[in-house]
This record gives structure tokens, sequence and C-alpha cells, in this order.
């Protein structure tokens, strides 16, 4: 037997799936690819803009002036070459990193953004259908409370006919003596 009622029911197949849209862009989860470098290469590029990585390098910078500038060592005497040299090859590495994992990031972003579109669109026509589908239903109960009224008002026309009837025939069987 086939289930005509408009409003359909939710399966109730578990908790709703809320990365459904998402899972056709899984693959651009990891900025640099899936592999053993490209994991590192990521997590590399995430540690520059941590505050981790900002005090470990000023602490270094730190020691290598104390020890530079107290007489410690003079591997590296001021003005630092060696020091300007290190942070130059560090910016030449961290730099395309950097812009790499942004670039990246902005197309994940993309995706995800054209997915939220279609899920607020896929929503919105969900939306719509049942508001037509309300107001359909709502004009079949305005039709059937309109016919009932109508059904109700002709039982008591009937009704009414049938007493004036039973007492005509009351009358006319039992005689004016009994009146």
């Amino acid at each position: 037997m086939k289930d005509h009622s408009p409003i359909k029911p939710m399966p109730a197949a578990g908790p709703a799936d809320h990365m459904r849209y998402h899972r056709a862009h899984e693959h651009l989860a990891s900025t640099f690819g899936n592999d053993r470098y490209a994991l590192k290469a990521e997590a590399f590029a995430r540690f520059f803009g941590t505050p981790m990585f900002l005090g470990a390098q000023t602490l270094v910078v730190l020691v290598w002036a104390i020890v530079n500038l107290m007489g410690v060592t003079h591997f590296d005497p001021y003005p630092f070459i060696l020091l300007n040299l290190a942070f130059s090859l560090q910016a030449a590495y961290a730099a395309p990193l950097i812009l790499l994992a942004q670039t990246r990031q902005a197309q994940r972003d993309k995706k995800h953004s054209d997915a939220d579109a279609r899920h607020r669109e896929a929503l919105a026509q969900d939306s719509q259908r049942l508001l037509t589908e309300t107001a359909q239903q709502n004009e079949q109960i305005l039709q059937l409370l309109e016919q009932n009224t109508q059904l109700t008002q002709a039982t008591k026309l009937l009704t009414e006919r049938i007493e004036v009837l039973t007492v005509e025939m009351h009358r006319h069987f039992a005689g004016p003596h009994q009146a």
C-alpha cells in the first residue's frame, strides 16, 4: 500500500551528517598533499605563526647576541652577519611555504563556501516545497470544513423536516381525539 501523504517523515537512520556537502572536498584537507613530506611541510608552515616559534626565535637571537657580545665566543661578532644570513635563509624558505599554504587555504575556503551555498540553496528549496505543501494542505482543510458545514446544515434541515413530518403523521394517524 502506497503512502500518499504530502509530507514524508525524515528517516531515523541516526544522527544527521552535517558534513555531507563537504565530503566531496576532503581531498583538499591537506595543503601540500597527503604524503609524509607534504604533512611535514604543512606542519612547518603552520609552526611559523605560533607564539612558541616567535618566543624560541627571540630566545635564540638573545642568546646569540649575548654569547657574541660578552666574549664567550666570537663565531659571529657584531654586526652579526651570520645571524642575518640565517634569517635570510629562513625567510627564503618560509615565505614560499606560507604563500602556498595561504593559496591552498583560499582554495579550500572557496570549495567550502560553494558547498555551503549549495546546502543553503537546498534548504531554501526544501523550505519552499514545505510551504507549498502546507498551503495546499490548509486549502484542503478549508474545503473539508466547508463541506462539513454544508453537510451539518443539510442534516439540520432534514432533521427539522423529519420532525415536521413525524408530527403530521402522528396527527393524521392518532386522530383529532388524541391531540
